[in-house]
């Protein structure tokens, strides 16, 4: 099922993951830049120029959405993979059944989808990727292994795609949050506890227009930067 809102005339993004949380404020603040927005999910999108419901760890049924994109709104022109999952768990509970969800769509979700765009924007010349890995993918934290495991290889994945495509006009970098407030962290999470907080310099978790922001600084800085990781963590780590 698919849904479509007019919007202005602009480059186009795709965004993954932007029926709620991160991926709904990344998509809402690269159409409040001017850009028009399809919007890939499980669920529908709202808020965007083109609501795409899709599994982003299926290739083929990505690459139909992406060439649904490119028929209905344009040529993509940028791409935010910030479709993903979190528990914790300690490493004693973490059988296979799980390791293998968290790295599914985490990491190999996000290479589906880089994998279904950027050779089309190498092609045009033009483009910018952003993906969204983890502050817990670089420092990780207890409780958190196959998560960091599935947000540190996007770093890598990052790092070593901006590497393959340098000089072809297209720039890969990606946003490393530090916890954010999300619906994707439970009430009870330790994350939101009251001692966590306090040993934030802004005592309270990373807002995600925050986020957003720090993906959209990416976009416009065009092949200025590729291959760099921006922690928009609230001062977790300095």
């Amino acid at each position: 099922m698919t849904t479509t809102e007019p919007s202005v005339t602009g480059p186009v993004a795709v965004v993954t993951g932007a029926a709620s949380g991160l991926g709904a404020a990344v998509a809402a603040a690269l159409r409040a830049g001017g850009r028009r927005v399809a919007g890939f999910d499980l669920r529908a999108s709202s808020g965007v120029d083109l609501a795409v419901e899709v599994d982003v760890t299926d290739g083929g049924a990505v690459a139909a959405a992406v060439a649904r994109v490119e028929s209905e709104l344009g040529p993509v022109e940028a791409l935010v993979t910030a479709a993903g999952i979190y528990e914790m768990a300690p490493v004693t509970d973490i059988d296979d059944a799980r390791w293998e969800r968290m790295l599914r769509v985490n990491l190999s979700g996000t290479a589906t989808v880089c994998a279904a765009v950027v050779p089309q924007m190498v092609a045009r010349g033009r483009g910018g990727v952003v993906t969204i890995s983890s502050d817990l993918g670089v420092g990780g934290s207890e409780g958190d292994v196959h998560y960091a495991a599935s947000k540190g290889a996007i770093v890598g994945l990052t790092r070593a795609l901006a590497t393959e495509i340098d000089g072809t006009g297209v720039s890969v970098n990606s946003v490393a949050p530090g916890a954010a407030d999300t619906p994707m962290l439970e009430a009870d999470s330790p994350w939101r506890a009251a001692d966590f907080l306090s040993t934030l310099p802004v005592r309270r978790l990373v807002r995600p227009d925050e986020i957003a922001a720090a993906a959209v600084f990416l976009l416009d800085l065009g092949t200025a930067m590729s291959g760099q990781i921006v922690s928009p963590n609230a001062g977790a780590t300095i």
